[in-house]
């Protein structure tokens, strides 16, 4: 009888030790239902076509960044950064809010462009968004464009291609404004 019992004690303590182990399940209270997290996403490959717009855009649970394309976007990249880098320089591109996202386009620009506005520019005013701080150009440079995206904190975002319009596509950006749902501290 006590080996059973000390058999049946060890295996809750085994049981118990295990589920310190796993992952928690999926979050009972996100903000919006948004479930997005925070880490590189992207894909690799070569695109051909031209920058053609940046521009943002306010929704009731995010801010949305969109990177118009000429052709079919196929390589790009969005992930926080510490600081956003000019390619080719290294210089360092100031751009301001708690967190940062480097927004990367496998496609150049046309300097002549009107909405290109040199190294360093503010790219939309942001001054009425929930979550954007700041949008700024940190150059283009063989065939890889860079947009440092401003943020108040690292919050959850979702990145995606759309096609069109015409035989164009979309690079869009989505931060959520919070991770948790209002009057919830975990989510």
């Amino acid at each position: 009888m006590r080996s059973r019992l000390l058999r049946a004690g060890m295996v809750l303590v085994l049981l118990a030790g295990l589920h310190l182990l796993v992952a928690p399940t999926a979050s009972a209270h996100p903000y919006c239902g948004i479930t997005w997290g925070s880490q590189l996403r992207g894909a690799v490959d070569l695109s051909a076509g031209t920058l053609t717009d940046v521009r943002a855009g306010r929704h009731d649970c995010y801010d949305r960044l969109v990177l118009d394309v000429d052709a079919p976007l196929t390589g790009w990249s969005v992930r926080y950064v510490d600081q956003v880098v000019q390619d080719g320089s290294g210089f360092v591109v100031p751009v301001a809010g708690g967190a940062r996202l480097e927004v990367l386009a496998g496609v150049g620009v046309l300097p002549t462009d009107s909405w290109f506005i040199g190294s360093g520019g503010r790219l939309v005013d942001t001054s009425s968004y929930t979550t954007f701080r700041d949008v700024v150009w940190a150059g283009s440079f063989e065939g890889m464009t860079t947009i440092g995206l401003g943020v108040r904190a690292r919050l959850p975002f979702r990145a995606f291609v759309l096609a069109g319009p015409g035989s164009g596509s979309r690079l869009v950006v989505d931060v959520a404004h919070r991770w948790c749902a209002p009057g919830h501290a975990t989510c």
